[in-house]
């Protein structure tokens, strides 16, 4: 680890973390760490839980081990209000978007402010515009409904709809999935630009090499049940594990490498 990295804050801690279905063990004895102020990009292969760690990180997936430290909250032993005081200070873009299909897109915003901070007509109506001219979408879109909008509007209408609260710290799993190339590199310029300017942590599920070039402060590479390395992505594209090898030293790995070099 850098000394850059090492003298941050840490926003995210995991430590020894299991988790699992029934019998079958997705995570065993894993540890991370996520700094204030980064963009972390989590990669693996087909089933190494990278979403399963998100959901893990953010409540949805009970570890049946481990320790989960998010802004020094032991996430999992503290109270309800602890909990929620944690909630409240991160932001999650699902896959898709996850928006609720019968709202409109500034319903889709306005949903978490009415519900955290009570605050209701023109007011909310106001934050959820505003939200929604940050992630890049027209005025117009909010009162679209998702079915009427692109899948790359709907990726900034959940972003949006994740910044609602002002979070300091923004889970997206695979933002760019489906995405064409340019909708692709501008979405991660938004992401890159949305993290300077409002000093966003942001945890990334992600399989585009192109996003991991572009954005990505750190990697974490997921295999074997567990985080087999972490670090600058230079650093790490030169670990002798056959899957690190296999995934950035492959055609694809090569001609990102080859677009972030031109």
């Amino acid at each position: 680890m850098s000394d850059a990295h090492a003298s941050r804050q840490t926003v995210i801690e995991v430590r020894d973390l299991r988790t699992q279905f029934d019998d079958f063990i997705v995570h065993d004895k894993l540890d991370l760490d996520v700094h204030q102020g980064e963009i972390l990009g989590v990669v693996g292969g087909s089933g190494a839980g990278k979403s399963v760690l998100l959901r893990a990180i953010i409540g949805l997936k009970q570890p049946s081990k481990g320790v989960v430290t998010v802004f020094g909250e032991n996430f999992y032993e503290a109270g309800e209000d602890e909990r929620l005081a944690v909630e409240r200070r991160w932001g999650v873009l699902f896959q898709g978007g996850a928006l609720f299909s019968s709202l409109t897109v500034a319903q889709n915003v306005m949903a978490p402010i009415r519900e955290h901070l009570d605050i209701e007509g023109e007011l909310a109506r106001d934050m959820a515009a505003l939200k929604i001219s940050m992630v890049g979408l027209p005025a117009e879109a909010g009162a679209k409904y998702p079915s009427e909008l692109s899948g790359g509007m709907r990726k900034r209408a959940g972003l949006a709809r994740a910044l609602a609260l002002d979070p300091e710290l923004v889970f997206l799993d695979e933002p760019t999935a489906g995405l064409d190339p340019i909708g692709a590199a501008k979405f991660d310029e938004l992401i890159i630009n949305l993290k300077e300017s409002l000093g966003l942590t942001v945890f990334m599920v992600t399989h585009d090499l192109d996003t991991l070039h572009a954005a990505c402060d750190r990697v974490a590479v997921l295999a074997e049940k567990r985080v087999i390395e972490c670090g600058p992505l230079d650093e790490v594209r030169r670990a002798d594990h056959p899957w690190i090898q296999e995934y950035f030293s492959g055609p694809r790995g090569r001609a990102a490498l080859t677009a972030k070099a031109s």
